[in-house]
């Protein structure tokens, strides 16, 4: 009989213990810390989705998905501490304290850290393009979290840390439209050059594949010495000197075919004799 009665009340002492706030919380912190994780989640998943797979995004994204699930799992123990009559606020003051000392501390690291964050989530430039920071303009030669390397075309490498600049111009994302002039002697006849500058138009479009749009604007100006003729291409920001130099390479064969002069400057020398 007596064995009963324990075995009763151990039993009444098991379903109200479950019943007790002490087993009802903390399984309800519990439930909420997951519901709020898989909802901050699901929100980071959906503000970084994008059609391109970039490997330092999926880092970072990842890095930030478990420092939330940390401080969720923290808070949730921190709670649950609490429950069963623990004094959290001297935990939470110590955590506060540490963090502004931490924060004043390390600041600025912060601040490139996140810019640098930010910078690969708007997708603002990747390594080998050329941007304008600052007035600076160069290639993309590296970029981390905290700072970015620009290469200039005379050589020069600019540091930049991220959280010191707020505008880019990126000038590698489109095509850039380069306006040529093209200079041919007054005698020449315009609808015979027109022929030789469409003649060439496949040669040119085919110019290392980046090459399009080609176009024939007409006679821009009536220069000193010669008849200044415009055509304008799109191409590559980064290659429009390239481009520039083979599509002369090309005119120069076709103006050649149709016996287009291209003006130079003449000397005539006249020599007399001494008695003349």
């Amino acid at each position: 009989m007596m064995e009963g009665m324990v075995k009763n009340m151990k039993k009444f002492d098991f379903v109200k213990f479950i019943l007790s706030k002490k087993f009802i919380l903390p399984v309800i912190y519990i439930i909420i810390g997951i519901i709020l994780y898989t909802v901050i989640k699901a929100l980071i998943n959906k503000i970084t989705k994008t059609k391109y797979v970039d490997k330092r995004k999926i880092t970072i994204i990842s890095l930030i998905k478990k420092i939330i699930k940390y401080l969720v799992v923290i808070f949730v123990i921190l709670a649950i501490l609490n429950v069963y009559g623990v004094n959290t606020n001297g935990i939470f003051a110590s955590i506060g304290v540490a963090s502004v000392i931490i924060g004043l501390a390390i600041q600025d690291i912060v601040s490139d850290f996140l810019a640098g964050i930010f910078i690969l989530f708007d997708d603002k430039y990747t390594i080998g393009e050329i941007v304008t920071i600052d007035g600076f303009k160069g290639e993309v030669i590296g970029f981390g979290l905290m700072s970015t390397k620009i290469k200039a075309a005379s050589g020069e490498v600019l540091i930049l840390n991220n959280s010191s600049f707020r505008s880019v111009i990126n000038h590698s994302r489109n095509n850039t439209s380069l306006y040529i002039n093209i200079d041919v002697a007054y005698d020449t006849n315009i609808d015979d050059l027109e022929k030789a500058l469409n003649e060439m138009k496949e040669e040119v479009e085919a110019i290392d594949g980046y090459v399009d749009n080609y176009k024939l604007l007409g006679i821009q100006e009536f220069a000193t010495s010669s008849i200044k003729y415009m055509v304008v291409l799109n191409c590559k920001y980064n290659l429009q000197y390239q481009v520039k130099r083979d599509f002369n390479k090309v005119l120069k064969k076709y103006l050649d075919k149709y016996k287009i002069e291209i003006p130079y400057t003449k000397i005539d020398v006249n020599i007399r004799g001494k008695h003349e």
